[in-house]
């Protein structure tokens, strides 16, 4: 059994000094990606102490973004290439290979998609780093090896998958054109390629584990009751192609169980492949 956990940290080490470690020291990760580090690698490596090999994509604006993977087991390949040199600067793609037990090749994702905001050139960024994160998931999706995106993704795909998701109708995160990339990835809701996994598309593993309910979230803003009510949005994502997703075993979003117990305003993302 591998257990990925992948989690927005905001600032890994503030994140750290709120009491990240216990739960990193508890939860028995095996690959562990992170988004939103905004740390350099060294700060990494001391966090994270002896036993991992680290992959670090660092954005060359400091103390911004910023995606990294963890894992026990060494990496076959690292890449965070995926465009022009203003995409491939930001800090929001790495790719890693990885040697399962079965002696084939996994390969991990750790994605951190802009946030946006309407009619500003933030979202013009977010639909550029989306569309070419779309031709490469195509890649990845007809690969027959087990392979997987995960991270913060930044956009609510399903009604579902926002709390108050009419009063966002408008809002990046929610609007129709950034829905329509997952509709892409995954399929058209309610339609027989929904979430299967077929012709190169991915699985969503957390709809596909939990159905037709909604939620469960993985982010509530700091502000007001949003977190205490449950107001969450679900835009950590774990998308696998079909080999792995086959061997999903388990799936969970470790919400911390208090407002003051929070580390980050996202919550960790785990899951258990059987491979």
């Amino acid at each position: 059994m591998l257990r990925l956990a992948s989690v927005n940290v905001n600032g890994v080490r503030a994140a750290f000094r709120k009491g990240m470690q216990p739960w990193l020291d508890e939860r028995g990760v095996d690959i562990l990606a992170l988004q939103e580090v905004r740390a350099e690698r060294d700060d990494l490596v001391g966090l994270l102490g002896e036993g991992w090999v680290i992959a670090i994509d660092e954005a060359t604006a400091k103390g911004r973004a910023g995606v990294a993977i963890a894992s026990r087991v060494p990496h076959l390949r690292t890449s965070t290439t995926l465009g022009p040199a203003s995409v491939d600067t930001a800090g929001r793609w790495l790719e890693v290979d990885i040697e399962t037990p079965l002696g084939n090749t996994l390969s991990v994702v750790s994605c951190y998609v802009h946030s946006g905001e309407v009619d500003t050139p933030k979202q013009d960024s977010k639909y550029e780093f989306l569309e070419l994160m779309g031709k490469r998931m195509k890649e990845l999706g007809l690969t027959s090896s087990p392979s997987v995106v995960v991270g913060d993704l930044n956009v609510g795909h399903r009604t579902l998958d926002i709390r108050n998701w009419k009063g966002n109708r408008k809002n990046s995160g929610f609007l129709p054109e950034e829905r329509a990339y997952f509709d892409q990835w995954i399929g058209v809701e309610h339609t027989p390629e929904y979430n299967t996994g077929s012709q190169g598309r991915f699985v969503d593993v957390g709809r596909a584990f939990h159905g037709e309910v909604e939620g469960p979230y993985s982010w509530w803003s700091w502000r007001g009751k949003a977190f205490d009510n449950d107001t969450g949005w679900r835009i950590d994502y774990h998308l696998a192609n079909a080999p792995l997703a086959a061997t999903v075993a388990h799936y969970v979003i470790d919400r911390a169980p208090s407002y003051d117990t929070r580390w980050s305003d996202h919550a960790p993302v785990v899951v258990d492949y059987d491979i």
